[in-house]
């Protein structure tokens, strides 16, 4: 088989930072298997910041609020027609990657890869969704206009992508952490297709977490840092590419990279969490005093964590008629907990000031958040610097 980016030998202190990311996650699943109704709508708001971030680092940015109706299948709010093409193209993607999370008999292969590729890209045909690239890929950057990383040859491609499905296939024994981080740096450097590389690595990545059951999809994802970090992600690709196809390079920046990323995440789900139980306390308590239906309570959280609500998203998730959820909102509004916007079709539905009020009181201080590798980022710009010397000279391609 073709050669692939190895795993690299891991250090005694990225040992220790796996070991607390592990323990950062059991204890996520611990607190997932005491089921909560909060916890339902904090699953659907992490699955929508992962589609959103991922598709921000290739320029398709859309609003939380859009995210959610992405996720809930609920038209957009803002987003233009093109990139909500591309949002809903990925949502395909990642519905399929929580189905196949849970299916015994899935087996990595070639058209696995093709037909998440074909569901992202399904709407636009020109981009050869499902196909692998006929041609040579140059990527320039164009600020240093030298030569940012070449592909490999497009005759390579079915090698090297059947040598890492097979590498997945057999990958049962190895840190799930580390493997999936692998399967990203592969495909994303192998870049078989015309247009979606970056979305197909990362979609990639977490279904290889969710095989491996870290922790439920949306809970296991670090799409929604990688694209609040974008800049760093590009880096250290580029630090660890060296400027074209090279799986003999060290991927060590790349694997700490990602061990970061796991950690400073699910340091963030554990806020969200407690956060998120606080404020549903909170609110039950409320309606409760109120004599309102416990259902309402699913439109109010959504309302307090910013997300605009609509009539169709509160009936999916309230599991009531039509009917009842216009009157449950028609409440709220009337007991002043929520404020409409909007007409009939488009109406949405905003706090209150009493609820911003009752959200606000269920903050409580925490403490800063701890990186665990504090000297990655200049380590990865060391390296890139080393790089763009050894490129001076090379004359710049256009990117096809």
């Amino acid at each position: 088989m073709p050669p692939l980016f190895q795993v690299p030998v891991l250090d005694l202190y990225d040992d220790a930072v796996l070991a607390q990311v592990h323990s950062m996650r059991a204890d996520l699943r611990h607190r997932l298997g005491a089921p909560r109704r909060w916890q339902g709508v904090l699953r659907r708001t992490l699955l929508a910041r992962a589609l959103q971030g991922s598709n921000s680092i290739e320029g398709y940015h859309v609003s939380e609020a859009d995210a959610v109706a992405a996720v809930d299948h609920e038209e957009p709010l803002s987003a233009d027609r093109r990139t909500w093409a591309e949002i809903v193209g990925y949502r395909s993607v990642m519905s399929y990657v929580l189905q196949a999370a849970q299916d015994p008999d899935f087996r990595y292969d070639a058209g696995v890869l093709r037909s998440m590729h074909f569901m992202l890209l399904s709407h636009d045909l020109a981009k050869s969704p499902g196909r692998y690239r006929r041609s040579s890929v140059y990527v320039v950057d164009e600020e240093a206009r030298t030569l940012a990383y070449q592909a490999p040859d497009h005759e390579l491609v079915p090698d090297l992508v059947g040598a890492l499905m097979a590498d997945l296939a057999g990958a049962g024994a190895s840190e799930p952490l580390v493997s999936a981080a692998m399967a990203h740096l592969n495909l994303v450097m192998i870049h078989p297709f015309r247009d979606g590389n970056g979305r197909m690595a990362r979609a990639l990545q977490t279904l290889v977490l969710a095989r491996e059951a870290i922790v439920e999809a949306p809970f296991a994802s670090i799409e929604e840092w990688l694209g609040s970090n974008t800049r760093q992600y590009y880096a250290v690709l580029a630090a660890t590419g060296g400027g074209r196809w090279q799986p003999e390079r060290d991927a060590h920046l790349w694997v700490k990279f990602n061990l970061r990323a796991h950690h400073m995440q699910a340091q963030t789900v554990h806020r969200r969490m407690d956060r998120s139980a606080r404020l549903w306390q909170r609110l039950e308590q409320e309606v409760a005093q109120r004599r309102l239906p416990a259902r309402v309570i699913h439109a109010l959280f959504d309302a307090a964590t910013g997300i605009r609500v609509r009539r169709p998203g509160y009936q999916e998730l309230a599991e009531v008629e039509q009917r009842t959820a216009v009157r449950d909102l028609n409440s709220l509004v009337a007991t002043d907990l929520l404020a409409a916007e909007g007409a009939t079709r488009g109406r949405y539905y905003r706090p209150s000031k009493e609820l911003q009020n009752m959200e606000r009181r269920t903050r409580v201080e925490a403490p800063p958040m701890v990186d665990p590798f504090p000297e990655l980022t200049g380590q990865i710009a060391a390296e890139n610097g080393r790089i763009r010397h050894e490129l001076v000279g090379i004359d710049p391609l256009d990117s096809t």
